[in-house]
């Protein structure tokens, strides 16, 4: 079959960018991709814990902290802990973009937008708690989605949406569709894919 061909946004970094973003879209790739997942995963973790003691274990909201929460509390109940989070998953999914070439771009970018909603929704909160004015006339800082859902469940969600084509992204940057072949910029492709 023919080689795909790709835009030239999606081609290898030119020798003359930033040595980080070449770094960690070809021979870091694989390592930054993993510790950026473990990041990812811990959060998911925090907000499951925080799901579980609210519905499994029946504490009221207010004391559903995760497991973070348990242990430093002033720290989970801070919207700059959630703001600096968002921004680091955002951050992430920029550094990391370059070397997600064909399919596993467009997952990839659907992730990335999805977490810019996610951002947006956390400086929202970030102003109101800082200003002291929450918007809505609401009692608590209150986001635009959370007008219709609760903010535990709404931001389970979120985590869920950035993170499953996150994952579907990984998959297909792994394993590219047939007929779609990648140039090996990056340390995440298979050594067999390599010298093939």
């Amino acid at each position: 079959m023919a080689q795909a061909q790709y835009p030239a946004s999606a081609q290898p970094l030119a020798p003359g960018a930033h040595f980080l973003l070449n770094v960690l879209n070809g021979s870091w790739h694989k390592r930054a991709t993993q510790a950026f997942l473990i990041v990812v995963i811990a959060h998911w973790m925090e907000h499951l814990f925080q799901a579980a003691e609210i519905f499994v274990l029946g504490w009221p909201r207010k004391q559903a902290l995760g497991a973070l929460g348990l242990v430093f509390p002033e720290l989970v109940s801070s919207e700059w802990m959630h703001y600096a989070y968002a921004g680091i998953m955002l951050i992430g999914l920029v550094l990391l973009r370059p070397a997600f070439l064909g399919r596993s771009r467009l997952w990839w970018n659907l992730a990335l937008v999805l977490q810019i909603w996610h951002h947006f929704e956390h400086l929202l909160l970030l102003g109101q708690a800082t200003f002291h004015q929450n918007l809505f006339d609401a009692k608590v800082p209150t986001s635009l989605l959370q007008l219709a859902f609760p903010r535990v469940e709404l931001h389970l969600f979120y985590n869920v949406v950035v993170f499953i084509p996150m994952v579907i992204a990984m998959w297909y940057h792994r394993h590219p569709p047939q007929g779609e072949r990648h140039p090996p910029i990056c340390s995440c492709t298979p050594t067999s894919a390599r010298s093939a």
